[in-house]
Order: structure tokens, then C-alpha cells, then sequence
């Protein structure tokens, strides 16, 4: 009894490889084009996919702190307050006066007045011009 289980399994797995063989058969001949380009769009794909990355990924550029000292003795030299010296930073930060007013709890009014202040104390006649004194001065990073 198990040799006639054995031989029937035996010719039942012959036959199971058989179809599958002539089933990758047929596949492989009436869907061979379909494959290739189907193979061929996923490589390129991927070369495209690795190609993007390569090409828009962005440079990180370290800057170190520690460079940076501050020197409250520049700021009694020229005059500037500490308020003053706030809005300074947060003007070099790029806040809008609003944004400003808002960081530091004070009205808008104040602030135009403090930067007017800083505007008099580096001589400087704009926002840039005083950012860019300020870094010269050596009063921010």
C-alpha cells in the first residue's frame, strides 16, 4: 500500500513539473516582449529614481558657533542697548517688525523706534545695511 501511495505521489510530482514547465513555456514565448520592457522600465526607473536623488541633493555647509564671541564691551562702545541689541538679532534673524513686536511682548511703534535707533547709532540708512555693519562690527554671527 504505501509503494502504490509512493509511485502515484512520485508520478503526480512528474506531472505538476511538467505543467509548470510547459506553462514558464508558453510565458516565456507569447508574453516575452511584454516581459523584457516591463524588466527594462523597472531598471529604468530605478537608474532615474537614483539619478534625481544624486543630482538635487543639497550640500549641508557646517558653521560652527563657537567662533562667535560676544563682546558686551562693543556694545556700550557703540552705544546700543540691550533692547536694542535684541531687535538687532531678530532683525538679522529675518523677523518682520511685526514679528518682532511679538517675540519681544512691545508694540510695533516701539520697535520702529528702537530700530530707528540702531539705524542712528551704526549709521546705516536699511535693514541690510545695518545687518551687515552689525557683522562687520563683529555684534552678531
Amino acid at each position: 500500500m504505501k509503494r502504490t501511495i509512493l509511485l502515484y505521489s512520485l508520478a503526480l510530482a512528474g506531472l505538476i513539473v511538467l505543467l509548470k514547465m510547459l506553462e514558464y513555456r508558453f510565458l516565456v514565448q507569447t508574453l516575452s516582449l511584454e516581459i523584457y520592457l516591463g524588466i527594462v522600465a523597472i531598471l529604468f526607473t530605478v537608474l532615474g529614481i537614483w539619478a534625481g536623488q544624486k543630482m538635487t541633493r543639497t550640500k549641508t555647509v557646517l558653521v560652527t558657533q563657537s567662533a562667535f564671541q560676544f563682546d558686551p564691551a562693543l556694545l556700550t562702545k557703540t552705544g546700543i542697548s540691550k533692547r536694542e541689541y535684541e531687535v538687532l538679532e531678530l532683525m538679522a534673524r529675518g523677523f518682520s517688525n511685526q514679528e518682532i513686536a511679538d517675540t519681544l511682548f512691545v508694540s510695533l511703534n516701539t520697535v520702529k523706534t528702537h530700530i530707528s535707533n540702531v539705524f542712528l547709532k551704526l549709521d546705516t540708512k536699511r535693514r541690510t545695511q545695518a545687518i551687515q555693519k552689525a557683522k562687520e562690527l563683529r555684534l552678531i554671527p
